[in-house]
């Protein structure tokens, strides 16, 4: 038996090599162009690698157009989805428990004021709501821009599953995790900083299950973590990549993450299962498009990969 679960280890530690040594690349490469659909399929979805396009929506008004005032004048009134929490992290472990953001209504204009320190209040505040916000709370907004990527949705044969629209404070970070989405991610203001790291490093990234939580604003202005009764744990990456607790998580040392910054009219593509961790500028405002992955054989192997990297560690 101790045989067997070492023989695996060594395949768990070494397939990540192996995967770098074939076709990962060490940084994240700029395309100074959107490529055709049939490139972009071959060269960067197939093999699952991010990178960086540039002048891929120079055309959209949205560059030009979205600063406070004019978004003001076209949806100060329009009530949206605001994530607040004491500390900027949102869904995201605190303690013992896996914390989700208090979801508050607010209208933008009220937003804004936050956003630009007109109006002081506890917490941090982000709009995140990631269930095509931009299409749902947002629509007059769409006029500024396309609603989908033409060449990736000719690419993938497909228009996206979701359009969210993101914009919140520098302290508002999203926590290390993976989706299960084709991603185009556009700034269009200010600048979002990434952490990336490839699924084929999976052996090295802990997961733990939590009891899952929401943060509640007290009158006081303090936060208290509200228990979801009734809910199973939830599987959540402990780890802090600007901070690893590597005393804890040795294996964290074998990974090897990628560190981009996205600037204003640049679009990243996150491939689908890439771990990510991201930290924008003050007032950033960037729109991204899901685009749902192939559940073919690439999710079969890293399903078997993850498992085998969830029992490995648990022995």
């Amino acid at each position: 038996m101790a045989e067997c679960l070492d023989a695996v280890k060594k395949c768990l530690r070494e397939f990540p090599k192996e995967a770098r040594e074939l076709y990962l690349n060490e940084t994240v490469p700029y395309l100074e162009e959107p490529p055709s659909p049939l490139e972009f399929y071959r060269e960067w979805i197939g093999p699952n690698k991010p990178c960086i396009i540039r002048n891929a929506f120079n055309h959209w008004p949205a560059l030009h157009k979205w600063n406070p005032s004019y978004l003001r004048e076209r949806v100060g009134s329009k009530v949206v989805s605001v994530a607040v929490t004491p500390t900027g992290y949102a869904d995201a472990v605190h303690g013992d428990r896996f914390v989700m953001p208090e979801e508050r209504q607010m209208t933008f204009s009220s937003l804004l004021d936050v956003v630009e320190q007109k109006e002081e209040r506890a917490g941090v505040f982000y709009v995140q709501k990631q269930c095509s916000n931009l299409m749902e709370e947002l629509p007059e907004l769409t006029d500024d821009l396309e609603t989908h990527i033409p060449w990736m949705s000719e690419a993938l044969g497909k228009l996206p599953d979701a359009v969210n629209f993101w914009l919140g404070e520098a302290s508002a970070v999203t926590s290390m995790h993976k989706d299960h989405y084709e991603n185009l991610y556009c700034v269009i203001s200010g600048e979002k900083h990434f952490i990336l790291i490839p699924p084929s490093d999976r052996p090295f990234i802990p997961y733990e299950l939590y009891q899952p939580a929401t943060f509640c604003q007290r009158k006081d202005g303090t936060f208290e973590v509200v228990d979801e009764e009734g809910a199973d744990k939830v599987p959540w990456i402990p780890l802090d990549p600007l901070n690893p607790d590597l005393e804890r998580y040795p294996d964290y040392r074998l990974a090897r993450p990628l560190t981009c910054t996205v600037r204003a009219g640049e679009m990243l593509y996150l491939p689908s299962l890439w771990f990510h961790h991201v930290r924008q500028s003050h007032g950033c405002i960037a729109v991204n498009f899901w685009y749902d992955m192939e559940f073919d054989i690439k999710y079969n192997y890293f399903q078997l990969v993850e498992s085998l990297s969830g029992t490995v560690g648990m022995l």
